[in-house]
């Protein structure tokens, strides 16, 4: 353990920004669910009924949880954000985790350091420790805001402690992960596929067997019963659960060679493809897997929130704050409801097209750039066959998320015309989602450090939508959201000028940044 302590300051150093906005991101994720319910209904009889048909949603209960003390605040906050908050911890975990251990590995830092007296185990502790030291903190910031909001205390500090555990077992995961592949991005695949199989667990035995939760970290943190009769117990399986994967991630360690894993790298083809020999082939192999995951699970989102048909009227309740919240000034429910749905999956598209603009960047980062642009393929081939799998993989996503919407509505409703109908509403966002991706773009081609900016382009929109009219906030400020000048379809007519107007400017970002790009240096 010689230079443990030496190596987890300097991942801390490294790590610093890490530990203000995964713990205030995931604190307001909790604290916000509570705002938003206490605005939402006027009187306790308006959410009971509210609760009542949230209680039969077997879409809603697959999406965010079992359905416990619904007509209550703490279990609003409980059942909207648990599930979702033991996704973010176990991706902060993963991040972190892969970033010290496997990472480090495959750049050959890691045996730079171990050319120094530092012990064998020294790197893969204090990355252990860093991510426990950031789910400590996520749990802390998360209970003190939920407190300071004005929620029980012991069942406030019940759901953050249990949000910790659930942040350690996952941490376990993805220490066994990183020593079993040979690559940080496989690494990261693995661990992320064990969370998603969590949830896609306790998502089955929420709504089938009960037996399948409890094969599932996400499902004993919520079997914790914060706010609807908190008990501990649970907690102490993903006590157990971190504990055990942490140790076999030791074991497996000390049994492999340095720099392998213990799953043996698959061999490519002896040759490759005719179109991997183009910037597009290229770009579309790279970048397929984030599509299909993307674009599957717009897919299931958009199905899930479709059930709820036409009955939304006590979702939204009778409050003036409640409609303007939800309903955008609308004076039709269901229309108002499905236009800022609408927006807010094509939200969720927009991450997808940041991600994609910013791949390039990775490939940067990495050092592979360079190698292919010694090749005969020209700086400006490469970024095309990314702009063109942006461009492609938006309006795709976009599609899906549209037609899983419309036909999971049209099954309810019996509105055959949905599908077809909310499939264009979605693409009608085209413009504003891709304006996002080229602002990315943007900032890869002139301030490549300063790309990530691009997500916060996204999170002002998300503020803007929600809380632009309902905080008055300045209209200049409100008119930094590409979303914002969009008509609000179907509660508004749909009207081509801004659609235009954005399509441009979305071009002109995304040339620019191509630009850019071929007038800089590369890294």
């Amino acid at each position: 353990m010689t230079g443990t302590l030496v190596l987890l300051r300097a991942f801390l150093r490294r790590d610093r920004w890490m530990y203000l906005w995964w713990p205030v991101g995931i604190a307001i994720l909790y604290v916000s669910q509570g705002w938003s319910v206490d605005g939402l209904y006027a009187t306790q009889a308006e959410f009971d009924k509210a609760a009542a048909g949230m209680e039969n949603n077997a879409a809603l209960i697959a999406m965010a949880g079992p359905a416990r003390a619904l007509n209550t605040t703490g279990g609003q906050v409980t059942w909207q954000s648990a599930a979702f908050g033991a996704i973010l911890v176990g991706l902060m975990s993963m991040f972190i985790v892969g970033r010290h251990t496997r990472a480090e590995e495959e750049t050959g830092r890691d045996e730079l350091l171990r050319a120094a007296p530092v012990g064998r185990h020294a790197a893969m502790t204090a990355a252990v420790l860093d991510a426990g030291l950031a789910n400590l903190v996520v749990g802390a910031v998360t209970g003190a805001g939920l407190v300071a909001y004005g929620l029980a205390p012991a069942d406030s500090i019940g759901l953050a402690a249990g949000l910790t555990l659930c942040g350690w077992s996952f941490t376990g995961t993805a220490l066994v992960a990183a020593q079993l592949t040979t690559s940080t991005r496989a690494a990261y695949g693995l661990a992320g596929a064990v969370i998603g199989l969590s949830y896609a667990l306790r998502a089955l035995g929420d709504i089938s067997a009960a037996a399948l939760s409890w094969m599932s970290p996400i499902g004993w943190y919520q079997a914790m019963h914060a706010f609807s009769g908190l008990r501990w117990w649970p907690g102490l399986l993903l006590l157990a659960g971190a504990g055990i994967t942490v140790a076999v991630g030791y074991a497996v360690f000390d049994r492999r060679d340095f720099g392998s894993g213990v799953l043996p790298a698959r061999p490519g083809p002896a040759r490759a493809s005719r179109s991997l020999g183009t910037g597009l082939g290229l770009a579309w192999r790279l970048q397929r897997a984030a599509l299909a995951a993307w674009a599957v699970g717009l897919l299931l989102g958009g199905l899930a929130f479709g059930t709820m048909g036409d009955d939304v009227g006590d979702l939204v309740g009778d409050s003036q704050t409640s409609r303007d919240l939800v309903l955008q000034g609308s004076g039709d429910i269901v229309d108002g409801f499905y236009a800022m749905l609408i927006v807010m999956l094509a939200m969720l598209a927009a991450g997808f097209a940041i991600s994609s603009a910013l791949r390039p960047r990775g490939e940067e980062d990495a050092g592979r750039v360079e190698v292919l642009l010694a090749t005969a393929l020209p700086r400006s081939t490469w970024l095309a066959g990314h702009v063109a799998v942006t461009v492609a993989g938006t309006l795709t996503v976009l599609v899906l998320a549209g037609a899983g919407l419309g036909t999971s509505y049209a099954l309810v409703t019996g509105d055959g015309s949905a599908v077809a109908r909310m499939t264009v509403e979605l693409l009608m966002t085209a413009p504003a989602v891709l304006v996002l991706a080229g602002f990315a773009r943007l900032l890869h081609g002139l301030l490549p450090r300063a790309a990530l900016l691009a997500w916060l382009a996204l999170l002002l929109s998300y503020v803007v939508l929600i809380f632009g009219e309902l905080l008055d906030l300045p209209q200049w400020f409100q008119d930094l959201s590409p979303f914002e000048h969009l008509a609000l379809v179907p509660v508004e007519p749909f009207r081509w000028t801004p659609f235009l107007v954005l399509a441009a400017v979305a071009a002109a970002l995304s040339v620019a940044g191509q630009i850019a790009f071929r007038r800089r240096d590369v890294h």
